[in-house]
This record gives C-alpha cells, structure tokens and sequence, in this order.
C-alpha cells in the first residue's frame, strides 16, 4: 500500500471554487522563487508540471481553468477561480494526492487530477445536490451520496456507475467505509445511520439520533457522529468486523431505486434499531435559534435553545449578560435605546485625535502649573458660543463607549476646516494638535462634550450674479440642510434654469429638500435635455461675497467662514455659456 501524501489538501465552499493546497508551502512565509513550467494540453487547458511549487496554489474552476500565484512578499496567498457554476458541497481525495473527485449542486460527480489540475471525467447520475464522497485507497471507486436519497457506488475506469443503494428516505450527509471498502456507514437528514454490505447489498440500521446526522467518522469498533444538535455522540460500530452486526438480524436488501425506502417507510414497515443508545456523548453548547441586533449596532440579544437569554457585546465577542429564562421579545423592548450612531461613529474615529490632545493638555498643564494654553481656552470657548443645546435625546449627557477601529488597518477621515480645501489623513495619523482650522467645529463639540450640532437648516437667497443677463424665478428665500453641498445648489440652478419645470415639495417658504429630491444633478433627464441643445452647454458656478465656492463646500462652511454675518446668506450664481 502506498504511503500517503499528507501535504496535499482540498478545500472548496459555496462560492464553487476548488483549491489545491501543499500544506508544507503554504507554512512557508517566504516562498521560494521557482516558476512552474506552463504548456497547452490538448484539450486547451493549462496544465502544470506535477511538483507543486513552494508558495503557490492551484484553483480549479468546473470550466477546466487553472491559475497559479505566487506572493514573494507574504507566501501563500489564495486567490479565486472563475468558472464554477454552482456551489460545491462535497470533496474527497485518496491517499496519495492524485485523485479528487468534487460533488456540486449541479447534480455531478466531477474528477480531477490535483497534480495538474485538468478535468478528467464527469459522472451524471444522481438527480439532486451531491453531498457526501469518498474514495477507495487505489482511486478506482468512489461512493457518494446525494438529496436524492441515493447512495451510489461508481468505478472510475469505466466510468460509470455500477451499483446504487436506496437505503436513506432523504438526504444523505456523510459517508464512511471500512479499510477495505467492502461496507459504507452512511447518515443523512432522516436521522438514521445504515451500515451496507456494498457487494450483498445487505443493509443495517445500526442507531438514530434526534437531529438529522451531518457527519460521521469511523474509528476502530466505534463511529462518532455529529448533528444539527452540538453535542457529539459516540456509537458501537463492529468497525473491524462489520458482519457481525449484520448477523445479528433486522437487516433488509437495499432497493436500487430511491422510492423503494420510501414506500416501504410509507407502509408503515418502520425499521428497529440495533443500537438505542451511545456509548458516549460530549455535550455542547445549547445552539442559538433567536437573535436580535440592538439598534446601538454593538450588541445582540440571542435565546438558545434550552431558552436561556444572552446579551452579546459583538466587538469583544463576549457574553456581556446571561438573562436566563425569560421573554426573549420582553427583554428585547426593555433594551432598546435610542443611539446615535453617527455620533458614536465619529467619537470612534476621533478617538485617537483625543487622546493626543489631552496629552498635549496635560503636558502644557504640567508646564504651566495648572493652566490651559489661552489658544486652547479660546478654541472651546468658540465651540461652546456656536452650540445651542436643544434639550432633544440626541444631547443627552450619557456617554456611551465609542465604536472600536482597527489601528494595524486604520480608516482615513476626509475632512474641512477653516481653511485651505479638503484634506486626508488615517485617524492613527493625528496628533492631537488639530483644531477648528483643520476640522469642523461642530465634530469637536461632539468629540469634547458628547454634543450633537443643532438640527437647523440654513436659509439663504439665490440671485443672479451682477451683469448676468440669466435670470430663474427661485420663489424667494431657500431652506436647506446646513450639511447640503454647493453641487446641491448647482442641481437646483440647473433643473430650474435647463428643465424649465415647476418643482415638486416647494412651499411658501422655497424648501429646497424636496427639490433636490426631483434633480438629476447633470444625469438622467437632464442628460437628455443637454443632449438635444448641443449648442448650448451651460456651466453654473456658484458665488458668495464674489468668491467662487467649490462644489464640495457645504452651506455651513460657506456661512461660517466666507459670508460670516448674523444675515441669511446670500449666494449669486452665473451661467458660463460655451459652444
């Protein structure tokens, strides 16, 4: 018997990829710069010299595809084939690495060379998802079971199937054989463990479980098995010699037609079991079958099984509360709070920036015996004098723990101040030492003093710059949100000036919330209108205090620190024609 290769490891998923593993590579971090000789086969796909290099891997894609990768830099590095129509379910390899045989829900047996990668046959036979295979030791047969309740036995050289064993009445699961391969235990969905004599055909209900059986494993005169249930049970087998339970009585000759144990099961000839109880059981954990992820987005409230009510903190992943048996949907009212998680967000990512700073403060402290710096006193005076508190729960005084961002892959902030444009830094990057010139005022206060900005709108006039000769009817004085961009307000101008159409949700008082709701902002309908006027490809810009506002720039900016007086704000526009 040839010894076994156990470098070489199979590994496949929903996403119907099958990959090929050299487990002593991939245990290499750096890998070894050798490149594997690529040649056409003769059936047009790539294949590889059969030594797999150190650090690379092979994906095999049911369109015969194969790609290789190697990562000089971090070793073995998988990446996705393309190519699987449909999921896989099921793999099995022999002993020596050679042979891999892979069951998809396309209802087929596929077979694979893993030293090449190529697609060597196809075995059409089952009519439902493959879901359990397994090999002899020499690669010749091959077993698998299906949904369709069908357990098939398939000898790979001539390619077909030559035996096929209705013992299950519904899905089979899991598959394990003798060293020989003369019997085969299998479990499925129907809670029942057969053992089958694969030449007499002779079949044995050996035990059933409680919960439909999704794996078992062979080991000696015993057979575990693991179910829907997380306990694992350990069952007698007779696994050295399996005809001794056979013998036993109560065995039936299996059918080769999947409705045969149904009928029979139908007609109410139930099958006893030779086994009523396990030789072992390791209990585990009640599984979780109710769940709700509270609206701070950081917790979840769980009921298991056994009905006992946990409280999950999903960032530490811990158990936070054990409520025991109580009503899961009671305690589930009780915890709901109202959370603002743009706020706990932006305390999150700020989080860093904080620390810094109170650094910075206690050193200046230390240094000046007690007193703040004047510009420091002077910067949180000015947020305080900007910040009217509305009494609304959204500024209430319970501080919550902020969100938690990784530092090894920290996020980026894109922000505004004061002055200059648009700048861009990773929150591990701040130093503590920026301020309302480098971000926007509003977000300190809510950092410092767990503040929300007022929710206020800004109201504004539009007029047409001085000399324009382009005039739209805006109904007066505008509201928007604060946080609304001048590319907004380039939309309005457009649709009003291109468009020619009343606006839907204007009132009285020219909201412009519904109208920038109606725009297509320069796609859509405004597209096509652009698109039968060729001559005439208007560009809007938008002003204030004859300073040209860029489009990312929001009302609030614009009114904090270029219009800066206590007066609505007054924007100009001007219509930039050209052929």
């Amino acid at each position: 018997m040839e010894e076994k290769n156990s470098n070489i490891v199979a590994s496949a998923g929903l996403g119907g990829e099958v990959f090929i593993w050299d487990i002593e590579a991939a245990a290499v971090l750096v890998s070894k710069s050798s490149d594997p000789t690529e040649e056409n086969g003769s059936n047009g796909i790539i294949s590889i010299a059969n030594r797999f290099p150190v650090g690379s891997f092979r994906t095999i894609s049911s369109s015969s595809n194969i790609s290789t990768q190697f990562n000089q830099s971090s070793g073995y590095t998988p990446t996705a084939a393309k190519g699987h129509k449909e999921s896989v379910y099921a793999l099995a390899m022999n002993g020596i690495g050679t042979l891999l045989v892979s069951g998809e829900t396309e209802k087929v047996v596929r077979v694979w060379d893993p030293r090449s990668g190529s697609k060597s046959m196809k075995l059409e036979g089952h009519t439902d998802n493959i879901r359990a295979l397994l090999l002899d030791s020499t690669g010749r047969f091959c077993l698998s079971g299906s949904s369709d309740s069908m357990i098939r036995l398939w000898d790979l050289g001539q390619q077909r199937c030559i035996h096929s064993y209705a013992v299950h009445t519904d899905s089979v699961r899991s598959l394990a054989s003798t060293p020989t391969f003369g019997h085969v235990y299998s479990g499925g969905r129907d809670m029942s463990l057969y053992l089958t004599d694969l030449a007499t055909r002779e079949s044995l209900l050996l035990c059933t479980e409680e919960h439909p059986i999704l794996q078992v494993a062979l080991q000696d005169d015993s057979i575990w098995i693991a179910t829907t249930d997380s306990s694992v049970h350990r069952w007698p087998a007779e696994g050295r010699h399996p005809q001794k339970a056979l013998q036993r009585g109560g065995s039936f000759l299996a059918g080769n037609l999947s409705f045969s144990r149904a009928r029979v099961s139908l007609e109410g000839s139930s099958l006893i079991p030779l086994y009523k109880e396990p030789e072992l059981t390791i209990p585990g954990s009640p599984a979780i079958i109710q769940h709700e992820v509270l609206n701070n987005r950081r917790h979840v409230l769980t009921k298991d099984s056994v009905g006992s009510v946990k409280l999950w903190e999903i960032t530490r992943g811990i158990v936070v509360e054990d409520y025991g048996k109580i009503p899961f949907d009671e305690k589930k009212e009780e915890l709901f709070e109202m959370v603002n998680l743009a706020r706990e967000t932006l305390k999150g990512l700020l989080a860093h920036w904080l620390t810094k700073r109170r650094q910075r403060l206690s050193s200046q402290s230390s240094s000046a015996n007690g007193d703040l710096s004047g510009k420091d006193f002077t910067a949180r005076s000015l947020v305080h004098s900007r910040i009217e508190v509305d009494g609304s729960a959204d500024n209430d005084s319970i501080v919550y723990l902020p969100f938690q961002f990784s530092t090894i892959s920290p996020s980026s902030i894109i922000t505004e101040g004061s002055q200059g444009g648009p700048w861009r830094k990773k929150i591990t990057d701040l130093y503590g030492t920026e301020d309302e010139k480098d971000i926007p005022w509003w977000c300190i206060d809510c950092v410092l003093n767990n503040r929300l900005p007022p929710r206020e709108n800004t109201n504004f006039y539009l007029h047409p710059s001085e000399g324009s000769t382009v005039q739209i009817l805006t109904q007066g004085k505008l509201s928007a949100p604060r946080i609304l961009k001048i590319q907004k307000v380039v939309s309005y101008v457009l649709e009003k000036l291109v468009l020619d159409k009343p606006l839907d949700n204007i009132g009285s008082e020219g909201t412009l919330r519904g109208a920038l709701q109606h725009s297509a902002f320069i796609d859509g309908s405004t597209r096509a209108v652009l698109k039968e006027i060729p001559r005439f490809k208007p560009s809007i810009e938008i002003l204030c205090n004859t300073q040209v506002l860029p489009l990312g720039m929001s009302l609030a900016t614009v009114r904090a620190y270029i219009w800066k007086k206590p007066e609505d704000l007054v924007l100009n526009y001007r219509v930039i024609q050209s052929k």
